[in-house]
């Protein structure tokens, strides 16, 4: 039996093995090159087509929206049934999509009300007036968005989608108090998927970290886009990502508590390039303004080949050792948004060629990267939980109390998203093993010579580096760090009281 077999039951490891082969697959279904996406698809081994239909502002009749929804998902199923593809449900509504469609009847039988001839209401779905919400974003408390979002959900599980990104979750649900309008509609829809759907199962992620109601997980796996660190030291428009948070645990939709929900990362995108921003803005500024005066997704499209194939392969290294419970969306297909070259209204990640003529050229690294896959990587994962466990913890064998705060620190720190020289950083802070044994795991996009140190208690008062059998103070004692080539993965190791260090380079 196929890893990804499930009929309406999917448990931890199937959805795993999905999100090991997921994409960003945006607006697929309406694709003027679909014949060579499939192609890249089963080159690479997808499994997951996040995006893949849905509507922002509605720029075709309804009808038209879900025949095209329907013949993209029955082409890509017939080339390999087992993909799941995900429909978008987002945060903004629009009064001309939503009067132009009368409400079916089954919506109206599914939420117990008698049948009206009508159109939906957009008035009815919004916030009042002064919440503080912006005028198009839809209030889920709301009986009529929650029968606008059954609506379009039901017609996605119609046309053969099995899965929904709910947008940014947090907002429109600002006047639900305690999620029970966002819990009752996720609850029809998979009502509606056990008995309509596919394989009788659909699953739901949003940009959260975490949606749980009296221990119960309303998602199925959380997700969110990068986060960026710029680094202001090396030629041209350089970036790091950094971690944020973790995933937020609970009792999944299967019925099993997870200490951490699995997590979904990906390249966003929300309006392409500030032309008038790189214009205007010095180079320092520029850098902390958005992704270097852009949308992720069109930085990343902005970049050459060679350093676009490089960022891929750093990025899911950099998910597989900072999230163990963490996967990468690869840009199969995202929109470019405003402020590109005009060549191309989307990214994508084809070969560029007669039958895609606009394709950026990543299939390749992302074949060779979905390939190996993330266990190669995974021994060397930072832990999920952000609790590092040191608290009144004594040294067995001598009784001296183990530090609370042990922080790597050097000249590489810029690299993986801190500040040069920052004995006190949270985001190099080493994870307690156990027995007065500290680690930590990260990657390095640039190879070259660094230095680093290790600051126990967080400060430069009893630092200890490789060079040096005992403690030293001040900042001046560092060891050298050696990064052998581009996107390395590190893995330092610390022994408290006898100062031994083990440095690992993958």
């Amino acid at each position: 039996m196929s890893k990804g077999y499930f009929d309406g039951s999917m448990p931890r490891e199937v959805l795993e093995y999905y999100l090991a082969h997921a994409a960003s697959a945006q607006w697929i279904s309406f694709s003027d090159t679909l014949d060579d996406d499939i192609r890249v698809i089963l080159k690479t081994g997808i499994k997951f087509l996040g995006r893949a239909s849905g509507i922002w502002k509605g720029v075709l009749p309804d009808e038209e929206h879900f025949k095209k929804a329907k013949e993209s998902a029955d082409k890509i199923h017939e080339a390999d049934p087992e993909i799941i593809l995900q429909a978008c449900i987002f945060e903004v509504i629009y009064r001309e999509d939503l009067e132009a469609v009368a409400v079916p009847r089954f919506v109206f039988d599914a939420f117990g009300l008698p049948y009206e001839n009508r159109q939906f209401n957009y008035d009815a779905c919004l916030f009042p007036e002064g919440s503080g919400a912006w005028s198009n974003m839809p209030d889920i408390s709301k009986l009529e968005t929650q029968m606008w979002f059954y609506y379009r959900a039901a017609r996605y599980i119609d046309c053969g989608y099995e899965a929904f990104h709910m947008g940014q979750i947090h907002p429109y649900t600002g006047h639900d108090r305690g999620y029970k309008g966002i819990g009752r509609v996720l609850k029809m829809i998979r009502e509606y998927g056990r008995v309509h759907a596919r394989r009788h199962k659909v699953i739901f992620d949003a940009h959260s970290h975490s949606m749980v109601v009296n221990g119960e997980s309303l998602l199925d796996y959380n997700a969110m886009p990068f986060t960026r660190f710029p680094v202001l030291d090396r030629k041209g428009e350089k970036l790091v990502l950094v971690r944020e948070g973790r995933s937020g645990g609970g009792i999944s939709p299967e019925g099993v508590y997870e200490e951490s929900l699995p997590f979904l990362y990906e390249y966003d995108n929300w309006g392409g390039r500030d032309v008038r921003a790189r214009e205007t803005l010095p180079y320092e500024q520029l850098a902390w303004e958005q992704w270097w005066g852009g949308d992720q997704i069109s930085w990343f499209a902005s970049q050459d080949e060679e350093s676009r194939n490089k960022f891929l392969e750093y990025s899911f290294k950099w998910t597989a050792i900072n999230n163990p419970d963490g996967y990468f969306a690869f840009p199969l297909m995202r929109g470019l948004g405003a402020g590109g070259d005009g060549a191309s209204d989307h990214y994508k990640l084809n070969n560029r060629s007669e039958n895609c003529p606009h394709g950026f050229s990543q299939e390749d690294e992302a074949a060779k990267l979905l390939t190996e896959g993330y266990e190669k990587y995974r021994r060397y994962a930072n832990p999920s939980m952000l609790d590092y466990g040191v608290r009144d913890l004594d040294d067995p064998e001598t009784g001296v109390r183990c530090p609370e705060k042990v922080v790597l620190y050097g000249s590489f720190q810029p690299y993986v998203g801190a500040t040069a020289n920052d004995s006190n950083s949270e985001i190099t802070r080493m994870y307690h093993l156990g027995k007065g044994v500290y680690t930590l795991s990260f990657i390095m996009p640039y190879a070259g010579e660094y230095d680093f140190g290790i600051s126990t208690w967080g400060t430069l008062s009893a630092c200890v580096s490789s060079d040096r059998g005992f403690p030293y103070s001040g900042s001046g004692g560092k060891s050298k760090l050696t990064v052998p080539k581009d996107n390395c993965i590190i893995r330092v190791t610390f022994k408290y009281m006898t100062n031994e260090l083990k440095i690992e380079t993958v």
